[in-house]
């Protein structure tokens, strides 16, 4: 070797030693390359319009950021073995002038129950579908390969979207196993996009995709500090996302901000002739829920707190005293906020007490299983074609972990006697609409003339998931020092304990997600609560050493 290349070697250390120990260095240009923790969608796309650095850079940065940490966290199931060459693909479209939108070479995980069809596996966490193929993508990632979107992976869910045991945990899976989140050691990551939650806090990709039934994309975004929005059931497509309830399934963005997750929920909404529920749009193009961000929009609004809902138990203190703080908050903003708006004495005792809505899901699982996935499988090794099939599969499959996680939700479904075609489903389905509708959110909503609800997100799932309207959480706060460690009843993962966040949501009718944003939008800007609470485990690897690391690649060569 040259003493010359020698130098450049040595200069080239140092710099990588200086980047590295300097995550936002600045270069000749002036820009100054973002910590992937925080960066938004608007920071990477300048970089990008500028040729500072390249998709296939992102992407393999967020490649290390995986590796680095998912031995201890196991949050992504499955990398994206294309993703590479398809960001590579993207590049190529960019430097001849060709984007295709403001997501065009952008890495996106997406959860392991939203079907592809290429080399990564759909599963829903069980060996039950491993080898299963597609004919072709889901709705969701033919429109964000169309947005240019990289699908960078897939993350670890709750096995079946925690449709399977009632004695399981949060975030585990038998194929994708035990997810842990970022705030606290051994923290339950909530379920059921729980791998989607931690990915997207600690930055293993631009932003996340979830999928809720009830509570699955609310929860787990609100644990890990995140905004995550639950899309009114139709404004997203399910076709070839693993279902529980065409009723109640609806797929949304997890993300650092506000803007961001509307970046992404702009690429994913939309009609699509494979799930008739999308035909329902009111509109022929969704709205713009980018422009919806305004930091006025609060202002003149009427914003409604339904306190009866709000069931407190021991400990969930201080989720309530910065719920208060909030309320300020919104009213200095500009809005309105009438208190006590609350459900009928009926509906509250019905949400509470009955066991109707398990039994909607019960039933549409039965149905919706087979008719919406398996029966449209190109391939199935495991020949699962129905619930009891895949009930009989987990049960004998040791590494499904059966009999210590059971199959209890499963058993319940098969036990029903009846799925949503039979005439004996309606009336469940009715108390559903009722209790949620007329007498519950909806009728507060019109009764008293109000743009919005608001709850701490702890509460905040359960109405909004009977009649598929969209909900939007943002980050409120965490657990302060002196929390008391909780762990969860198999002493397996940490409920509650210091620094585990929590979040505050804004609850609207159907297609009300522009407002709803708007809304959460000028609460996030005026409170910032996502950087006062930092995760115990960050991922080191940064945009700039990559960057580094191929300038010094090309220059030695």
């Amino acid at each position: 070797m040259a003493a010359g290349s020698r130098s450049v070697i040595f200069i080239w250390f140092l710099l990588l030693s200086f980047v590295s120990a300097h995550p936002l260095y600045t270069n000749h240009t002036g820009f100054t390359f973002p910590n992937l923790i925080d960066v938004t969608t608007e920071e990477l796309e300048t970089g990008l319009e500028r040729g500072l650095f390249t998709s296939y850079d992102l992407v393999k940065a967020y490649i290390a950021r995986i590796q680095e940490v998912n031995s201890t966290l196991n949050v992504v199931e499955e990398i994206n073995p294309d993703a590479l060459s398809i960001a590579t693909g993207l590049d190529a479209e960019r430097a001849n002038g060709t984007t295709r939108g403001p997501l065009h070479g952008m890495p996106i995980l997406i959860k392991g129950n939203i079907g592809t069809a290429d080399k990564m596996s759909t599963t829903a966490g069980s060996f039950a579908l491993l080898g299963a193929t597609l004919p072709q993508d889901s709705g969701i990632a033919a429109k964000l390969r169309a947005a240019g979107v990289i699908l960078l992976g897939k993350t670890n869910l709750s096995q079946w979207a925690n449709f399977r045991s009632v004695n399981s945990t949060n975030g585990w899976s038998a194929y994708g196993g035990q997810t842990t989140g970022a705030y606290y050691p051994q923290q339950d990551p909530s379920g059921s996009s729980s791998g989607s939650g931690v990915a997207s806090s600690i930055g293993l990709a631009l932003a996340t995709l979830g999928s809720e039934t009830s509570g699955s994309i609310l929860s787990p975004s609100e644990v890990n500090n995140l905004v995550g929005i639950k899309p009114t059931v139709g404004l997203t497509s399910r076709a070839l996302v693993i279902p529980i309830s065409e009723r109640q399934d609806t797929v949304g963005p997890m993300a650092r901000t506000v803007k961001d997750a509307a970046y992404l929920l702009q690429a994913i909404a939309g009609k699509d002739q494979n799930d008739n529920y999308t035909l329902a749009q009111p509109f022929q193009s969704p709205p713009d829920y980018v422009g919806a961000c305004n930091y006025s929009s609060l202002r003149g609004k009427r914003i409604g707190i339904p306190r009866n809902i709000i069931t407190p138990e021991a400990g969930d203190e201080p989720v309530l005293a910065a719920f208060e703080k909030a309320i300020q908050t919104i009213r200095r903003a500009g809005a309105t906020v009438v208190d006590n708006v609350n459900i009928t004495a009926y509906a509250l005792d019905r949400y509470l007490n009955s066991n109707a809505s398990l039994i909607v899901l019960g039933a549409d699982f039965l149905s919706d299983l087979p008719k919406n996935y398996l029966s449209k499988l190109a391939t199935n090794p495991n020949n699962v074609q129905d619930l009891a099939s895949v009930k009989n599969f987990t049960q004998s499959f040791p590494p499904e972990d059966y009999p210590d996680r059971d199959t209890g939700i499963f058993d319940a479904a098969l036990d029903l006697g009846f799925n949503n075609t039979s005439p004996q489903f309606w009336n469940y389905y009715q108390e559903n609409i009722e209790v949620a509708g007329r007498q519950g959110i909806l009728g507060v909503l019109t009764n008293y003339s109000l743009d919005a609800l608001i709850l701490p997100t702890l509460f905040s799932p359960g109405l909004p998931a009977l009649v598929g309207t969209p909900v939007v959480t943002v980050p409120l706060g965490a657990y302060p020092a002196n929390t008391t460690v909780v762990r969860n009843t198999r002493g397996t993962l940490v409920e509650t304990a210091p620094n585990i966040p929590f979040g505050l949501s804004f609850i609207g009718p159907a297609w009300s997600e522009a407002s709803l944003i708007g809304y959460a939008y000028a609460f996030e800007q005026r409170t910032m609560v996502r950087t006062q609470v930092q995760p115990y485990l960050v991922p080191q690897t940064g945009l700039v050493d990559v960057v580094a690391t191929r300038k010094m690649a090309v220059h030695r060569s």
